[in-house]
């Protein structure tokens, strides 16, 4: 059962779905539910009372689920509450979207209460000690079966459970206050579907609204009591019964109510006597398209837990890589530098250390563009000695480059004997990201000329990366645009990306400028400079 104490919100722009969903959720035996209508109204309330669950239809007027889950997501106070998203969404790019906005959980509607409680306490259970989606294990529910009586029952029927094979069948609900079309119909479908019968439109609703509802309705409009009409409105008033397909099969045949039908959800519209070479084939299309209805939960699931072990994967790489090869970087230039090393070994040491910046580059970016890209990064900033790290990577792209024979310069506006100024961001991120530009100017200038690269003392830190040869024309407007590339064979187009990516995730901007008159190109980076606090 649901810990009382939870505290839940409820987001939907339908009124009778949010009361719906609040007598479930105290069924479970919740106590303090809220509600709201749209995004904006939640967020409201996210941000100024406590919430522990949300559970967010998807489509909403002012403001959608996404892009609540996304304003959840990016704020630091609310980004760990557990967050699922209700829906009948079957584009799959806008389901990436929700997962890469780490959506705790993906509920396809209909769904059962059961089946909204094990995802509830499978969410609160695993709260997210980080921005990452929580593994989602699907619950498998064994299917509730009764027998065939021989005379029929003054409620429910059911026939035809499993196939051959023993797998569960669809179910179809005939609904009809009519012994003899119930019996014609029932016996019409037994031999493919498992069939259930009601007698009145009361018995139909429960059914539909129970935990084991079925896959159509085909119903009959004019009963005692609650029409066919009645029924359906009060069907898309429930996530269990709302997107149930239901076929009219009526005597009732006149345009209005054809119409009537049609805009309280009905799919299709058969009329009395029935002929079954029309309906047949009807029922087939909607079973199909009920099956794949069926599987996006599943394909949801999968989509979230391998969403999940990327992170994990995400996990190794950032903090399992990234600090020991940091301090391998730290050991081979300490080493460099001690007096007792011969040239030679030195030589063999920056070998290493070009091998360990080329393994952060790519982990960087394999895993961080993406969070990047997603908007899911959050920056550690800390002092960074930039002086120190340009220095290695020209040193580096010295020995890199030297059948080219070129001058890789480095220098600083910084007056003698001064502290070199230091950068307030990530150490790793500025390996990669002056490692890709100060190669880019290597690889793009001409033989034999110079490349420079300057830090200039400034509030923010400003380094100029300056090489012979201009970028050509055609790309300069895009010159950091993703997979953009130009003369390189086997380029991929990320150096540029990742550069403008790794320099905006710590606040910092770039810059490029060509100039025709000059022949030349150059790259300005700002930084933010890390204020050392007064004793």
């Amino acid at each position: 059962m649901i810990n009382k104490h939870n505290i839940f919100l409820v987001v939907d722009d339908f009124e009778p779905m949010r009361v719906v969903t609040s007598g479930q959720l105290r069924e479970m035996g919740a106590i303090k539910i809220l509600s709201a209508e749209n995004g904006a109204e939640a967020l409201r309330i996210l941000q100024t009372r406590r919430v522990d669950i949300v559970l967010s239809d998807w489509n909403m007027p002012i403001m959608t689920g996404l892009e609540l889950l996304k304003a959840v997501r990016a704020d630091e106070k609310l980004m760990r509450i557990p967050f699922i998203m209700i829906t009948a969404e079957a584009e799959r790019h806008r389901i990436d979207e929700a997962i890469a906005n780490c959506v705790t959980d993906l509920l396809v509607k209909p769904y059962t209460v059961n089946s909204l409680a094990s995802r509830i306490e499978n969410a609160l259970s695993a709260r997210p000690q980080s921005k990452s989606p929580v593994r989602v294990t699907p619950e498998v529910k064994p299917t509730k079966e009764m027998p065939l009586d021989p005379a029929p029952s003054p409620v429910i029927i059911e026939t035809g459970n499993q196939d051959i094979q023993g797998k569960a069948r669809p179910t179809i609900l005939v609904v009809d206050d009519l012994a003899p079309n119930l019996l014609l119909l029932t016996r019409a479908f037994e031999g493919e579907y498992r069939m259930r019968i009601a007698h009145n439109g009361e018995k139909a609703l429960a059914i539909c609204q129970s935990d084991n509802p079925p896959d159509l309705v085909l119903l009959d409009i004019m009963m005692p009591g609650m029409d066919g009409f009645e029924v359906v409105r009060r069907m898309r008033e429930h996530p269990t019964s709302e997107t149930i397909p239901v076929i009219f099969v009526t005597a009732m045949s006149d345009d209005d109510s054809r119409l009537k039908g049609m805009e309280l959800g009905a799919v299709d519209f058969v009329t009395k006597p029935i002929d079954f070479n029309v309906l047949k084939p009807r029922v087939r299309n909607f079973m199909r398209y009920v099956a794949l209805h069926k599987q996006l939960q599943a394909n949801y699931d999968n989509m979230l837990e391998l969403a999940r072990l990327r992170e994990d994967v995400d996990h190794i790489t950032r903090h399992d890589m990234k600090g020991p090869l940091a301090g391998v970087i730290g050991l081979v230039q300490a080493l460099a530098g001690s007096d007792s090393m011969k040239q030679k070994e030195i030589g063999q040491l920056g070998v290493v250390e070009k091998t360990v910046l080329e393994v952060l580059n790519m982990i960087n970016l394999s895993s961080e563009l993406f969070k990047i890209e997603t908007g899911r990064f959050k920056l550690d900033a800390r002092p960074v000695v930039i002086g120190d790290i340009l220095r290695r990577i020209v040193e580096i792209s010295r020995t890199t480059y030297a059948e080219k024979r070129l001058v890789i310069a480095i220098d600083t506006d910084v007056p003698v004997g001064d502290e070199i100024p230091q950068v307030l961001g990530d150490t790793t991120f500025c390996y990669s990201l002056f490692q890709n530009l100060i190669k880019n100017a290597c690889e793009a200038a001409p033989d034999k000329s110079r490349v420079t690269v300057t830090l200039n003392e400034e509030t923010p830190l400003r380094i100029i990366i300056q090489n012979k040869g201009v970028v050509p024309a055609e790309i300069r407007e895009r010159f950091f645009d993703k997979f953009v590339t130009h003369g390189k064979e086997g380029g991929s187009g990320l150096g540029t990306y990742s550069a403008k990516l790794l320099t905006e995730a710590q606040n910092g901007t770039i810059s490029m400028e060509g100039s025709e008159e000059k022949n030349q190109t150059t790259i300005t980076v700002t930084l933010p400079r890390y204020a050392e606090e007064a004793p």
